[in-house]
């Protein structure tokens, strides 16, 4: 029997998947597959998806190079629901976040009261309803105006893009280019740039100083292939203990 035969598809012949990282668990996004997407996401290694809107295929990253490369694909108890597992390249959202799911939910507004226009998802910018096709291709993606780390992971998948889609004047490229010893080399310039401020007793330069250090410390985080996450989870057993 076929695997195909097997799922559950609904009465438009469509089954939901549900995309995850497979290095970091984050969920990244929620799409709809009818039987020829699953097939060509099984036979190339790539998610393909059913367009409800404009009824017919479409690769994810086709257009903006933000493919997913498949590592794993599940199904639910009922056969109705797919779990798919990826490494994904640059950001999975057409808006140019990471994950399709980064309005978080302020649960103190919405158990209260609600006032009209009052907004109870957060960060608050909201963007048009864009296509696959229309996917925003931005040598920056937009930074939310919420939590320091998700523009950290804002910029460190801009860094990542730079390593692995090299720009012509783009200091981070040059700096992958260079190698390690030339990254360690800024961080420990920056490192000694940061003293000095602190030691001048200069608020703006302190800043300044160490924004530097952070942006040369996610460059080698993406040498060595290390996600945020799990830097965020040292942190967090830290605090915890």
């Amino acid at each position: 029997m076929s695997y195909l035969t097997e799922l559950k598809f609904d009465e438009n012949g469509l089954i939901p998947a549900i995309i995850q990282d497979i290095e970091n668990e984050q969920v990244l996004m929620m799409a709809y597959m009818n039987r020829e997407a699953v097939q060509k996401t099984v036979e190339t290694g790539y998610t393909w998806f059913w367009s409800r809107s404009r009824q017919e295929l479409w690769k994810k990253g086709g257009s903006s190079g933000h493919v997913q490369q498949v590592e794993e694909i599940k199904a639910d108890c009922d056969l109705d629901t797919l779990l798919i597992k990826v490494k994904q390249k640059v950001a999975a959202c057409h808006t140019g976040h990471y994950s399709c799911f980064y309005r978080r939910l302020d649960l103190d507004k919405a158990n209260r009261f609600k006032s009209e226009g009052e907004q109870v998802f957060s960060p608050e910018e909201v963007y048009d309803e864009q296509t696959e096709e229309d996917e925003i291709k931005l040598e920056n993606p937009p930074v939310p105006s919420g939590g320091l780390p998700q523009i950290l992971q804002e910029i460190y998948q801009v860094v990542l893009d730079r390593k692995h889609n090299p720009v012509e004047d783009s200091y981070t490229s040059y700096l992958f280019d260079e190698g390690l010893d030339k990254i360690l080399k800024k961080i420990g310039e920056e490192a000694a740039e940061v003293i000095i401020g602190a030691k001048n007793e200069d608020k703006e330069e302190i800043i300044m100083e160490v924004s530097d250090l952070l942006y040369h410390l996610l460059v080698l985080l993406n040498y060595y292939q290390i996600n945020l996450n799990e830097v965020y989870a040292e942190l967090a057993d830290r605090f915890g203990k």
